[in-house]
């Protein structure tokens, strides 16, 4: 018997979409968050996020995916009438985060017995996971729905919470579809987040996507990743100056090279205030973007901008 035809959506605010339709996609940002471990950084008002939505277009943005998770500050009430506003698609996230990003209490302690398994408080986790995408996110308008879910990895050994969190995106994945997106941390491990979600989970590479890459400065690090698979988010260059934006352009430059171009996706991440004053995505199609094309032609920024989003996004929808 021939397998029926999928159709792959992306899931944006404002409904589900053809992948053809995202055009240059800045893959990893954020319009609101919030984190008790930047006080007084909160991207919290609506007329700056169109402000920078309209900057964006201008410069020929069209798609921008918010990985701000539950409990985070993501501005669900206003996401939807500001794509309406201005143009942009906007992909919006479910997941959680690491606990140092919220209040005291917001995740209630839980003994670590080195399990999976997931006691209270995370018991109830993949079902608000798999609520979300399936019906919409709490406080916006109904049917404002997220597409994919953000979770983290540690610095050093796995905390029982990141195990838990991990567990519950994988069983959220596999109900609805949705992609997994990683905040990846320099002491990190990203193979062994890739050995706990497709090797212990399940989840297959291409559905996940692992953020900050340029953090980690071994450059056979990002080519076996990429050959595993996975696509990787190489998401610093809001930041000037930093060094993960510093060797952003060698790092592209040496997967282009390695034949892995189409694992890569480009983004700004922009987390607060004053990285959103140092240019925030508009500045990836100002400044990264030309001069990737000066040095490898004009094809290869529409691969990692507009190509791989649509790949790496668009999903052939499961209902729970």
């Amino acid at each position: 018997m021939t397998a029926a035809p999928t159709t792959r959506t992306v899931r944006t605010v404002l409904g589900d979409i053809d992948p053809a339709e995202l055009g240059v996609t800045d893959s990893h940002d954020h319009l609101f968050i919030r984190s008790r471990r930047f006080p007084g950084q909160e991207l919290d008002d609506p007329a700056a996020a169109e402000d920078v939505l309209r900057a964006y277009a201008t410069t020929g943005g069209r798609t921008l995916v918010q990985w701000t998770p539950w409990g985070m500050g993501r501005g669900a009430d206003a996401l939807a009438e500001l794509s309406r506003a201005t143009g942009v698609h906007i992909v919006a996230a479910t997941g959680a985060h690491q606990t140092a990003h919220y209040a005291p209490g917001h995740f209630p302690a839980a003994n670590d017995d080195g399990q999976d398994h997931r006691p209270a408080p995370y018991a109830d986790l993949a079902e608000r996971f798999v609520t979300e995408l399936a019906t919409g996110l709490p406080g916006a308008p109904q049917g404002v729905r997220p597409g994919l879910i953000k979770i983290a990895d540690d610095a050093g050994p796995l905390t029982a919470h990141t195990r838990r969190t991990m567990a519950a995106a994988a069983e959220a994945h596999h109900a609805t579809g949705a992609p997994i997106a990683v905040h990846l941390e320099p002491d990190g491990d990203p193979h062994g987040v890739l050995r706990r979600l497709h090797g212990r989970h399940g989840v297959r590479p291409d559905r996940i996507v692992l953020g900050h890459l340029t953090r980690f400065t071994d450059r056979a690090l990002h080519r076996s990743l990429a050959a595993e698979g996975v696509f990787l988010a190489l998401d610093s260059p809001s930041r000037i100056g930093h060094p993960a934006d510093l060797q952003a352009f060698d790092v592209i430059a040496d997967l282009v090279e390695a034949g892995l171009a189409d694992r890569l996706l480009l983004g700004a991440d922009t987390t607060t205030r004053t990285a959103r004053g140092l240019g925030g995505p508009a500045r990836v199609l100002t400044d990264l973007a030309p001069r990737l094309a000066r040095a490898f032609g004009p094809e290869l920024p529409d691969r990692l901008l507009v190509t791989n989003p649509a790949a790496a996004f668009a999903v052939d929808w499961r209902t729970p």
